[in-house]
Parts: C-alpha cells; structure tokens; sequence
C-alpha cells in the first residue's frame, strides 16, 4: 500500500520531464503545462526580456552560433528563418539534443510543444523566449532530420552572476 502510495506521487512529477509533441502543433504557442525548471534554465516572461535575433539559414547554420548571456537573464529569441526550408531552434544539453535528435529521426512527422523548442516556417518568423537561471555551457540546435548532422548548432554561454562583465558583441 505504501509502494502504491509513493508510485502514485511519481509519475505526475516525472510526466513534465518528458519530450512533449503533438502532430496538431506547427511552432505555436506552448501548451500551458506547468514550465519545469530544466539544467539550462526556465520558460521565460517577455516583458523582462533582451532581444537577439537568431537567423536560420539553409547553409545549415545559425547566426550567430554563439550567444553570451548573464546568469538570471531572460532572453527573447526572435528567429528569422532566412531559408527555403523549415529550420528549429530547440535549447539543451549536447546529451538532451543528441536524444531528441535521434527520436525525431524516428519520427519525422514529430512537432514541438515545449517552452525551449520553436519551429520556424521557410521564409518566416518565430519567438522563443527563456530564463538562463544556471551559469554554464548550453546548446542550441536545429533538430530537423539531417540539419543538426550538417553543422545547424550553436552554444549559449551562461555567465554566472559574479564574473565581470564582457563585450556581447558576439550576440548580432
């Protein structure tokens, strides 16, 4: 009965964890589930926010690849998808985007529904919008069958709080 007890309180935690896709979704607003604190950060408000503009580009490559950011910063992502083809900017691990690269692999017709994760028409725009709560080296990729394997990826650099501050010229 206890087993029972504690297994029932588990699985409604671990569910937010999970890769969340919809074949109804197309880069639209996020469901409105709970936003759980992930390694790389927190969905975040865009009222609070500093914009920087990411362009997709069909040479399968983002720019900028490399964004610096502060510990606690919120920024809003503005993607430009200066290609013919569908591009994403999803954020995570190396180890978290290698998964969830291989599952869409699996999955072609797979969409995104998560906070850290946009999808970007040819020719079009998108939003992503997220907290960098935790200092550290995360990546940001296109998970797009074959994209991600041709070189579309790029690092967000989470300065922690207390390091002095550094030119973001690497941000435009």
């Amino acid at each position: 009965m206890r087993t029972l007890a504690i297994l029932s309180l588990a699985v409604p935690l671990a569910a937010p964890l999970a890769w969340s896709h919809d074949d109804d979704h197309h880069g639209g607003a996020p469901a409105q589930a709970a936003n759980p604190q992930k390694p790389w950060g927190i969905a975040g408000d865009p009222r609070h926010a500093r914009t920087v503009e990411v362009r997709m580009l069909d040479a399968m490559r983002f720019a900028p690849q490399r964004i610096e950011v502060r510990e606690g910063e919120t920024i809003r992502f503005v993607l430009r998808n200066d290609g013919q083809v569908p591009h994403e900017m999803v954020i995570g691990t190396q180890a978290e985007l290698a998964a969830h690269a291989a599952a869409m692999k699996a999955s072609p017709g797979m969409q995104h529904d998560e906070p850290s994760m946009a999808r970007v028409p040819p020719a079009g725009q998108g939003e992503l919008v997220w907290t960098f709560n935790r200092p550290g080296s995360f990546s940001f990729a296109c998970l797009v069958p074959g994209h991600l394997e041709a070189g579309m990826k790029g690092t967000i650099v989470v300065v922690p709080k207390t390091a002095p501050k550094t030119s973001r010229a690497m941000t435009h």
